[in-house]
């Protein structure tokens, strides 16, 4: 569920110990959204309650990592979206990471928006849903790194999509294909949920 601050806009936590880069971040997104900066993974920590709909953060930042907030915010049960926008090449460590999305610094204004309106699109959608858009970005993300050689990790990842996938066939026919185009719209090489296998 999308929650709004008191002028109606979805909240969006940026933290990023790179000052300027966070007040960019936020500069970007003012106009559609409400945006609270953190310089540092505590400050995230500090600010991060439930009213917060989607979180960018950097995985590098000194005293607490974007990955050691990651984990926090989930054991809060903070129910938001979060992408991982940093400088750090996706790995197969991310295959257990509990992101929604991931991008590599740098990102233009365009990528910024685009990524926030998609993690916005799929908060409508049930958790065993929500699993499958993470997976499937973790799979666009690692095979966007061209790695030759499938990992174990890799392997376990598009089972499990193929497992969820069988178990959402019946589900996903409720919802619209606008809604559903919307949630997968920045997958890079990714046309339809039909080309996910």
């Amino acid at each position: 569920m999308v929650g709004e601050d008191s002028d109606g806009l979805p909240v969006v936590l940026v933290a990023d110990d790179e000052a300027e880069l966070a007040e960019l971040y936020a500069h970007w997104l003012g106009e559609s959204y409400e945006v609270i900066v953190a310089t540092g993974g505590e400050a995230a920590l500090d600010l991060a309650t439930e009213d917060i709909d989607v979180a960018l953060l950097d995985r590098r930042m000194p005293s607490m990592t974007g990955d050691e907030v990651l984990s926090a915010l989930r054991e809060r049960d903070i129910d938001c979206r979060v992408a991982m926008i940093t400088a750090v090449e996706p790995d197969v460590d991310i295959v257990d990471m509990p992101f929604d999305d991931y991008l590599v610094k740098p990102v233009s204004r365009e990528e910024l928006h685009s990524v926030v309106e998609v993690l916005l699109s799929r908060a409508q959608f049930d958790d065993r849903t929500q699993e499958f858009f993470a997976l499937a970005s973790k799979k666009a993300t690692l095979e966007s790194t061209a790695k030759d050689d499938p990992s174990e990790e890799y392997d376990r990842l598009t089972r499990r999509m193929g497992e969820i996938r069988e178990e959402l066939d019946e589900t996903l026919s409720q919802y619209s294909s606008e809604d559903f185009e919307a949630a997968f719209r920045e997958l890079p090489g990714e046309e339809s949920f039909d080309t996910l296998e």
